[in-house]
């Protein structure tokens, strides 16, 4: 809903700043020289890192320019590849040359009975054989590449120089597309039997799963970036959160990306057909619903706030009290 009023002083200025420079007027500042709410204590500051993936963002995709998934992306590219005969089995179907409504319901069909032979746990097996990771077919989906993608080294550089003196990291990164409407599920890099699972999840909150074997709403991905960071910051004791917040049904998601890797393999992105498919990939991964948004928002907020809490109390403990 629109509305003049603004909710706090940051988007109260930036609304203000705005309109004045779409009014073409002339804006001085004045700096008054202290805090507001929000101010970090002494020894701890925030980076915020926006935008990671800027084709991908752009063009409403989960992928970057060459179709790799960045998260898919953190593995060892000196030594042999992952493989994952499953996807292998499936890869035609998922992503065939066709995407009428014929081949999607011929590909569909073939991909439920491969379900159903799975047996009782078909649908979590199927969940892991797609979205686990793969390094064989460059236009499928849940693609990991063959080197190193600009986005991981472009971050790899971020926290490598910006981080570089930090002793203790609490590192958060948002996610949507999977689990329950409007609920932002906490994942965590580390096995739930290790000492670094317990300490992250002592400040996130005790709902927090392990990205591995933990029934978590996420795959047991390889080559991802929330167990891959830690390692790139060896001199601190450094935690890594996803906050994977769900929209639609994971069903309805997975055809949006069968779809959208249709569309950059073998459609026209610019045509009608890729509008309307660039639409259906939003819809999965974005809602326009602002009681989702609230949602997902609260839950953000309520994780920074846990991750400077915990900077705050290590930062106390170093000066001694």
């Amino acid at each position: 809903m629109d509305t003049s009023f603004s909710n706090d002083y940051g988007e109260a200025r930036a609304r203000f700043l705005d309109a004045a420079r779409s009014a073409g007027a002339v804006v001085s500042s004045f700096r008054l020289d202290q805090p507001g709410p929000e101010a970090l204590p002494e020894a701890v500051a925030a980076l915020h890192v926006h935008a990671l993936n800027p084709y991908g963002f752009a063009w409403l995709r989960r992928t970057n320019e060459t179709n790799v998934d960045i998260n898919r992306n953190w593995v060892d590219f000196t030594k042999a590849l992952p493989t994952n005969a499953r996807y292998d089995e499936l890869s035609q179907d998922l992503c065939p040359a066709d995407w009428s409504e014929a081949s999607q319901a011929q590909t569909g069909a073939r991909i439920a009975a491969w379900i159903k032979r799975q047996g009782p746990d078909g649908a979590a097996i199927y969940q892991q054989a797609v979205s686990g990771g793969q390094w064989n077919h460059p236009r499928g989906l849940f693609y990991g590449g063959s080197e190193m993608s600009w986005s991981r080294k472009t971050l790899t550089a971020i926290l490598t120089s910006k981080l570089d003196l930090a002793e203790r990291v609490c590192l958060l990164d948002f996610h949507t597309g999977l689990g329950p409407y409007g609920y932002a599920e906490p994942i965590i890099g580390f096995r739930r039997d290790t000492p670094e699972f317990a300490r992250t999840r002592s400040w996130i909150g005790a709902g927090a799963k392990s990205l591995h074997g933990d029934g978590s709403v996420s795959s047991e991905i390889t080559g991802d970036s929330l167990s891959a960071v830690p390692a790139l910051l060896t001199h601190a004791a450094a935690d890594v959160v996803a906050l994977e917040c769900g929209i639609r049904p994971v069903n309805e998601v997975a055809s949006a990306l069968r779809a959208d890797a249709w569309l950059h393999a073998y459609g026209d992105p610019l045509s009608p057909e890729g509008r309307r498919i660039q639409r259906q990939m939003r819809e999965a991964f974005h809602s326009d619903d602002l009681m989702w948004q609230g949602m997902a928002l609260g839950q953000g907020l309520a994780a920074c706030q846990a991750a400077l809490g915990e900077l705050r109390r290590f930062a106390a403990n170093e000066r001694g009290g």
